[in-house]
């Protein structure tokens, strides 16, 4: 994987975000008081936290030593191998602090609470040079160990290692079909993930995993590092130290009412489901023309007062389009 060392908020705007392509940021964060403080000891580092904490609540995923850190589904996929609990911030904080102390130990793993809700002040102290903190919040993951199955994310994604070492590997989005993705609508946290265990793969039962693997890039981060993780590359996380923090920053740039891509394709699979191969490659055509563009502007003949949701996009149109969706689907 691609790395750099020093990058000002230009040169990752202007070429790295623009070249769509997933790079290691050395020492981005070094500079951070939570990195010093989880330099000198776990328990210096869970200190510098709890300074912050207001006694928020906070939901933990809780696994037995078996599942070595790997929160996934359970054999039938009808639930899960790990328990939602949740707790004040400050005792589950000192729970992973101590279980980081013991072998075999249970998983316990704080994952994406908001830093403005849960750590009031911790951004300001800690501040992300390369995005503004009015378009990307930050969330903040701690845990004794854990393995995230590759997933996507629908934003762009600056993830920082605070405190641990951790092993990022990323697929890019066109490997999609050789990942071999689990239920779309049935997940662990939020999107879906591989199916396929990437540190033990089973290629009897999914051959084509290896032409993933092939196309992977790997590295591993030190405290202060950063990894930039462009929008639908997969990536699984992997913890390397038995204590870790980890806080990273999604954004996208785009109008947050714009929609969701993933939420109009999950629609778009559930009207074609039945339809015949015919009609559905007719609406093939459809999609084609009016959503990839692939023959130029479809409303270009029209002029721009009668282009309705082929118009310029903005919030007044958004607006109506929105109003328009929830009566098409609420009648339904």
């Amino acid at each position: 994987m691609e790395e750099c060392e020093g990058v000002d908020l230009a040169t990752f705007r202007n070429r790295l975000v623009r070249a769509y392509s997933p790079i290691v940021l050395r020492g981005l964060v070094r500079d951070w008081p939570v990195v010093a403080a989880a330099a000198r000891s776990n328990g210096d580092a869970a200190a510098y936290l709890t300074g912050f904490d207001r006694g928020a609540q906070v939901d933990a995923f809780v696994g037995s030593p078996e599942i070595e850190g790997r929160f996934f589904y359970r054999g039938d996929m009808a639930g899960f191998n790990f328990e939602r609990r949740s707790g004040p911030f400050r005792d589950v904080l000192r729970d992973i602090v101590a279980l980081a102390e013991q072998q075999d130990a249970p998983a316990v793993y704080i994952g994406s609470a908001p830093v403005a809700e849960v750590l009031p002040g911790f951004a300001a102290r800690n501040p992300m040079p390369l995005l503004d903190e009015t378009i990307a919040v930050p969330r903040i993951w701690i845990g004794n160990r854990s393995v995230v199955s590759p997933h996507f994310d629908l934003s762009d994604n600056i993830a920082c290692v605070v405190a641990g070492r951790r092993r990022f590997t990323l697929f890019p989005p066109d490997q999609l079909p050789n990942l071999y993705v689990g239920p779309l609508d049935h997940t662990m946290a939020g999107q879906p993930a591989s199916m396929v265990e990437l540190n033990a793969p089973d290629f009897e039962r999914y051959p084509r995993f290896r032409n993933a693997l092939e196309a992977a890039v790997t590295a591993e981060l030190e405290p202060g590092d950063a990894i930039y993780i462009p929008t639908l590359w997969w990536h699984q996380i992997e913890t390397l130290s038995p204590f870790n923090i980890l806080v990273n920053y999604w954004w996208e740039d785009a109008p947050p009412d714009r929609g969701s891509m993933f939420e109009a394709m999950v629609h778009a699979i559930f009207a074609a489901g039945t339809m015949p191969p015919d009609r559905l490659e007719v609406w093939r055509f459809w999609f084609d023309h009016y959503v990839f563009r692939k023959h130029g502007d479809p409303a270009a003949h029209l002029p721009p007062a009668s282009r309705g949701i082929l118009g310029e996009s903005t919030p007044s149109l958004r607006q109506r389009f929105r109003q328009f969706l929830i009566r098409t689907l609420g009648g339904r």
